[in-house]
C-alpha cells in the first residue's frame, strides 16, 4: 500500500488555511447577524469576538501541531491526549456532520452564487416536491460541484493544491479590491453616523442580549471555523512541526483582518436596514449594486463563486485524509486506507466523503447545516484545546515546541463551553441531534472493535 507524500510548502499550507476559511459565510452571515442584533455596534462586537476566539484556537493548534506533528490532525491529537475511542467519535462526527455538513452548506452557497448569473439555478425552481420536502435545481447544481471538485482532487495532490492556490490568491485579491472600492466609492458619512449612533445602538446588558450574542456568534464562527483543516494534511506538508503553526497564525490573521474590514465597509456604506434586507442575504452583492447599480453584478457573482469554490476544494482535499487515517487505525472501512499508486491520494476516502455531502445537500438547507456543524465542532474544539495541559505532561521532552501562554487555551475553552451550553438551550432542535450523532459513535466504535 502506498503512503502519502510530503510535497506541500509553507505557502501551500497558508493557502489551505486561508482558502478553507474564506468561503460563503462572510458574504451571507453579515445579513443574518444584522437581523439578529439590529445593531451595527453589536454586529462589529460579534465579528471581533469571533476573530478573538478563532485566533485563540489557531494559536492553541500551533502548539498541538508542533508537539504532535502527525498525519490526521485533530483526530490524532484526541487519540494521543485522551483515547482511541474519543478520537473515533470525533472522526465519526467529522464525517457525518462537521466536515461534510460544512461542505454541504458551502456548495449550496456556491450554487446560490451561480444563481446570481444564471437565475435558472434558484432555490425556487423546484424539480420535484413530496409533502414539505422539495428538491431544487440549486441543490442539483450543488451536488454537481461536490462531484466535480472531488474529481479534481482524485487526480492527485498537485491538482488539488494548484487549484487551491489559484482560487485562494484570486479571492484574497478580490476581497481587498472590494474593501478598496468600499473605501473610495461606498463610504457615506451620514450612513455611518446613523448606523453607529447611540440612539440606534442601545444594548441592554440582560439575558436577551446574551442570547442574541451567542446565536449570532454561530454564524460568525461558521465563517472561519475551518482553520484547523491544515492539520489534517500534516503528512503531506514539509517540516510540519514548523510550517503548520506558521500557516495557522499567518492564515487566520489574514482572514480575521479581511473579515473585520469587510464588515466595516458594509456598515459604513449601507444602511443597516438594507444590509438586513439583502437579496438572498448576499450583502456584498447589495454593496456593489448600490455603488455601481447592476453593472458589476456579474463580476461580484464571479468573485463569490471563486470564494466558495476555493473553500470547498480545500475542505474536500483535507477532510478525506482523516477518514484515511481512521481506516489505517482499523476503526473505519479498511478500503478507505487505499492510496492510489499513480495519484498518491486516498481515492476511496475522497469519493465516500463526496457521496455523503450529496446526501446532506439532498436533506437540508444552508441554515440547518450551519447549526448542526458549529455545535458539534465547538464541542471537539473545546475538548482538544483543553487537552493541551494533559499533552504537556505526556510529552515533556519534545524539543522546539511552540508553546502558548496558559490563558490562551483556558479562555478559549471557557468561551466555547459557555456557547455550547447556551446553544443547547436556545436551539435544541438542531443541537441535540448533533450531540446524539456523536454519542451514536460509541456504538459504532464498539462494533469496529469487535470486527
Amino acid at each position: 500500500m502506498s503512503e502519502l507524500k510530503r510535497t506541500l510548502s509553507l505557502k501551500d499550507a497558508i493557502s489551505v488555511v486561508a482558502g478553507s476559511m474564506i468561503g460563503s459565510g462572510i458574504f451571507i452571515v453579515p445579513a443574518v447577524i444584522a437581523r439578529d442584533t439590529n445593531s451595527a455596534v453589536l454586529s462589529i462586537i460579534i465579528w471581533l469576538l469571533a476573530g478573538f476566539i478563532t485566533m485563540l484556537g489557531a494559536l492553541s493548534y500551533g502548539e498541538l501541531s508542533s508537539t504532535i506533528p502527525t498525519e490526521g490532525g485533530q483526530y490524532i491529537y484526541l487519540k494521543k491526549i485522551y483515547s482511541k475511542k474519543l478520537a473515533f467519535i470525533y472522526g465519526w462526527t467529522l464525517f457525518l456532520v462537521i466536515q461534510t455538513g460544512t461542505l454541504g452548506a458551502v456548495n449550496i452557497a456556491l450554487a446560490k452564487f451561480t444563481g446570481l448569473i444564471i437565475p435558472f439555478f434558484s432555490s425556487s425552481n423546484i424539480i420535484f416536491s413530496l409533502g414539505n420536502y422539495t428538491f431544487s435545481y440549486q441543490q442539483l447544481l450543488a451536488i454537481f460541484f461536490v462531484l466535480f471538485i472531488t474529481f479534481i482532487n482524485s487526480r492527485g495532490i498537485k491538482a488539488g493544491i494548484v487549484t487551491q492556490n489559484i482560487f485562494t490568491i484570486t479571492k484574497v485579491i478580490s476581497i481587498v479590491a472590494i474593501i478598496i472600492i468600499g473605501i473610495f466609492f461606498g463610504f457615506n458619512l451620514n450612513i455611518t453616523f446613523d448606523n453607529f449612533s447611540p440612539l440606534n445602538n442601545q444594548i441592554p446588558f440582560n439575558f436577551e442580549t446574551i442570547k442574541i450574542i451567542s446565536l449570532s456568534l454561530v454564524g460568525a464562527l461558521f465563517a472561519s471555523i475551518t482553520w484547523n483543516n491544515v492539520t489534517f494534511i500534516t503528512s503531506e506538508i514539509k517540516k510540519p512541526e514548523k510550517n503548520i503553526k506558521k500557516a495557522l497564525v499567518i492564515g487566520t490573521s489574514l482572514v480575521i483582518l479581511l473579515y473585520f474590514l469587510l464588515n466595516i465597509i458594509y456598515l459604513t456604506s449601507l444602511p443597516l436596514a438594507l444590509i438586513k434586507a439583502s437579496p438572498e442575504d448576499i450583502v456584498v452583492a447589495q454593496l456593489i449594486q448600490t455603488i455601481f447599480n447592476s453593472k458589476a453584478l456579474f463580476v461580484i457573482a464571479l468573485i463569490l463563486i471563486i470564494s466558495a469554490f476555493g473553500c470547498a476544494n480545500g475542505m474536500i482535499l483535507t477532510g478525506s485524509r482523516v477518514y484515511y487515517k481512521m481506516a489505517k487505525d482499523r476503526v473505519f472501512f479498511r478500503s478507505l486506507a487505499y492510496i492510489d499508486r499513480k495519484t498518491k491520494v486516498p481515492q476511496n476516502s475522497l469519493w465516500l466523503q463526496g457521496f455523503w455531502i450529496c446526501i446532506l445537500i439532498l436533506w437540508g438547507n444552508y441554515t440547518q447545516l450551519l447549526d448542526y456543524v458549529i455545535y458539534s465542532a465547538m464541542i471537539f474544539y473545546a475538548l482538544t484545546i483543553f487537552g493541551i495541559f494533559k499533552m504537556r505532561k505526556l510529552y515533556p521532552d519534545v524539543e522546539n515546541v511552540f508553546r502558548v501562554p496558559d490563558f490562551v487555551p483556558v479562555v478559549f475553552t471557557i468561551i466555547t463551553t459557555v456557547l455550547i451550553i447556551l446553544l443547547t438551550f436556545f436551539k435544541p432542535l438542531y443541537t441535540i441531534p448533533g450531540l446524539c450523532i456523536s454519542l451514536l459513535g460509541l456504538l459504532v466504535y464498539h462494533h469496529w472493535e469487535k470486527k
